[in-house]
């Protein structure tokens, strides 16, 4: 079985059986060969985890050689939120091969995403009714709050982070989130970085390791 998205994928680096997934989600320009660096990173920990970086399903419209979500220029937040549904859809498929193709249930799945990446993460993540275990969200924010919490159907456990000089996502975006968790009653953890800006630090790279390898190993 291929994977509807091109993907790279990173096996386990153990001989023990395959326990659980990392699916992670490049931001908006990237591809699955930016965010496989963490992936890459994080493999030496989590011995039994397979970890899947695939490219976004569309062309990136200004920067052709990468790719997007969905599309961010010249829309209106309408526009954005419909867009970002049909993405959604082809992530939600993605979940569901990897689940198909490795043997595991939701509760083995974490989902994470950078930039545009952690925006669909958490969209996608929230509405879906079988609950992932978790989500870890880099310099994202919410889509759309409205929407958002009027199809929540699961509670996975959440962690954001952000730089406090980030210019792309500007920081107010995770304050924004942290309030939404909270008012719905999530387990959420957040973190901002002092003097960081649109990137993952390697001090973020350090806590979402934690933060997966607490849920996922338990």
């Amino acid at each position: 079985m291929n994977y509807s998205l091109k993907t790279i994928i990173l096996q386990t680096t153990s001989k023990e059986k395959l326990e659980s997934a990392v699916i992670l989600c490049h931001g908006y320009g990237g591809d699955g060969k930016d965010i496989s660096l963490l992936a890459n990173y994080w493999r030496n920990y989590l011995p039994k985890t397979i970890f899947l970086c695939p490219d976004a399903p569309e062309i990136c419209k200004v920067n052709p050689s990468g790719f997007q979500w969905f599309d961010l220029m010249d829309q209106t937040s309408d526009q954005i939120l419909a867009k970002s549904l049909v993405a959604e859809m082809k992530l939600n498929k993605f979940i569901d091969e990897v689940k198909e193709k490795n043997n595991l249930n939701s509760n083995q799945i974490a989902l994470v995403g950078f930039s545009q990446g952690c925006m669909i993460s958490l969209q996608t993540g929230i509405k879906r009714k079988d609950q992932l275990k978790c989500i870890v969200g880099y310099a994202g924010k919410i889509i759309d709050i409205n929407h958002l919490e009027k199809n929540i159907n699961s509670k996975p456990n959440i962690m954001l982070m952000h730089g406090n000089k980030d210019q792309v996502v500007p920081v107010n975006f995770l304050l924004e989130a942290k309030e939404f968790f909270n008012k719905n009653n999530y387990p959420v953890e957040t973190k901002i970085f002092e003097n960081c800006e649109h990137r993952i630090p390697s001090e973020g790279s350090s806590l979402g390791l934690n933060f997966i390898k607490k849920n996922l190993y338990k």
